[in-house]
């Protein structure tokens, strides 16, 4: 089930916040109702897996609990070692298996023997997001930095709550741990939740749509028929398209969370405004940045390390590691690498250098780097991938692609948001839409009247459409 279909935005979400607020001040009831929506939710796109995923849950919980009581340290080191296992075992097996057995297979075939034969497996949705949120709750809990929780349906509701479970943000269990079992919920705050909301619908439907139509129209035509400025334009698409898809579904995530008294952390920050990949990993999928910092940069040593031979292997590493995190093929692991290239180079002198160029120049390179890895982050195959760059590079004269005005509007119109806080005006305007605190009564009510125009929009659009693809559900 997704955010933007009219299933959930129709059906499944207004008898959710009926419910909901039925329940009145009883928190304990309303994180039942949380985890019972959760579960049906998640066993609406995948039955197959609901059982899978409840069964490792439970398990998990009472194996940290155990750890959390342990008194001697191995025991502690053993049982966090049974947690982790477990839950990487099964990203492992279900994200990764066939990538592993499929590349053996061609290293077996390379040298005259028989391939091993196999059952394709097929990948749960949001696995990957479940497996980080189950590790940060064990090595918090094994770190101290905060103590279990209490009762086997907080941990559940924490672990599979539907407004971040499919596609994040990533939420650190110390970060919303105390949510869980006691939170204040104003009206204030479900206004706001239901205006973001709708502005990441809004990003998602409106916007990302359309450009993804479009991106994929051009980036699936056969090399002969691909020219210089349509495949410019099919990233660029593409470019936006990821953007808003993703950040509209943090929006949403964000929007549901607050509606019901949650807050969740930030998942973007303008991050076609950074003036280096560096700044741009700071900007964008914060919480996944976040999460590689704290739970594997830092374990490695990170920056505290005795040369710069082993940070600038820290640094490649974990961005090797992130590209295989948002996919089991070898483009996400190129495209890994490609960032982790650049991150490196700004730490020798790239940095520096943009610094001295100044905010635009030192921006459109940024932009110009990160268009470059969506070409291996979106075709999967090497070869295309590499065929679509060539094409981007050579000149073949003015040759004007077929563009519907919605799309050109659009491109234009993401490319002013994109780059919109560059500017003052674009700044403040940025602070009246996006502000949660003492804003009065009218703005309010005026910004949930926007909220609902969107939304109605959104909802006519979707159901005269049938192109509604969400990029970041197979991670």
């Amino acid at each position: 089930m997704e955010f933007s279909s009219t299933l959930f935005l129709l059906y499944f979400l207004p008898a959710f916040l009926v419910v909901y607020s039925l329940l009145g001040k009883n928190t304990s009831l309303k994180n039942w109702w949380i985890l019972l929506a959760s579960i049906g939710f998640y066993a609406w796109g995948a039955p197959e897996f609901v059982f899978i995923l409840l069964i490792s849950t439970v398990i998990d919980f009472y194996v940290v609990k155990q750890l959390y009581l342990a008194e001697n340290h191995k025991r502690k080191r053993l049982l966090l070692i049974l947690s982790l296992t477990m839950n990487l075992g099964l990203l492992a097996y279900f994200k990764y298996a066939n990538f592993f057995v499929e590349n053996f297979n061609d290293m077996l075939h390379a040298i005259g023997v028989h391939r091993v034969g196999w059952t394709t497996v097929v990948l749960p949705i949001g696995i990957s997001f479940y497996t980080f949120q189950t590790l940060t709750y064990s090595v918090d809990v094994y770190r101290g930095v905060h103590k279990p929780l209490a009762k086997l349906n907080q941990y559940l509701l924490y672990i599979m709550s539907f407004p971040q479970m499919i596609a994040g943000p990533i939420v650190r269990f110390n970060f919303i741990a105390d949510q869980i079992t006691e939170r204040r919920e104003v009206i204030d705050d479900k206004l706001y939740g239901f205006h973001r909301f709708c502005i990441g619908l809004a990003k998602k439907v409106l916007i990302s749509n359309v450009l993804g139509a479009q991106a994929k129209e051009i980036m699936e035509l056969p090399p002969d028929q691909l020219s210089f400025i349509a495949s410019w334009i099919g990233i660029l698409a593409y470019t936006f398209q990821i953007y808003f898809d993703f950040s509209g579904y943090s929006d949403m995530a964000i929007g549901l969370g607050k509606i019901m008294g949650f807050t969740f952390p930030e998942n973007f920050n303008n991050p076609y405004n950074s003036k280096s990949i560096t700044e741009f990993w700071r900007r964008w999928h914060i919480t996944l940045g976040d999460w590689m910092k704290n739970y594997l940069y830092i374990p490695l040593g990170g920056s505290k390390v005795d040369s710069k031979f082993r940070l600038f292997f820290n640094l490649w590493l974990v961005f090797l590691i992130s590209g295989l995190w948002h996919g089991a093929s070898w483009n996400f692991i190129i495209w890994g690498a490609f960032h982790g290239f650049f991150l490196i180079l700004d730490r020798i002198f790239l940095k520096k250098l943009l610094d001295k160029a100044g905010t635009i120049p030192s921006v459109l390179f940024t932009f110009f780097v990160v268009m470059i890895g969506w070409v291996f982050f979106t075709i999967e195959d090497l070869d295309t991938a590499l065929v679509y760059l060539s094409k981007m590079f050579t000149w073949d004269g003015i040759d004007m692609i077929e563009m519907t005005n919605e799309s050109v509007a659009l491109l234009i119109v993401s490319a002013i948001i994109s780059f919109a806080c560059l500017t003052r005006f674009g700044r403040f305007l940025e602070t009246f839409i996006y502000k949660e605190v003492n804003v009065n009564l009218i703005t309010r009510l005026t910004l949930s009247f926007i909220g609902c125009v969107l939304f109605a929009l959104c909802v006519g659009s979707i159901t005269g459409e049938d192109f509604n693809p969400f990029i970041y559900f197979r991670f």
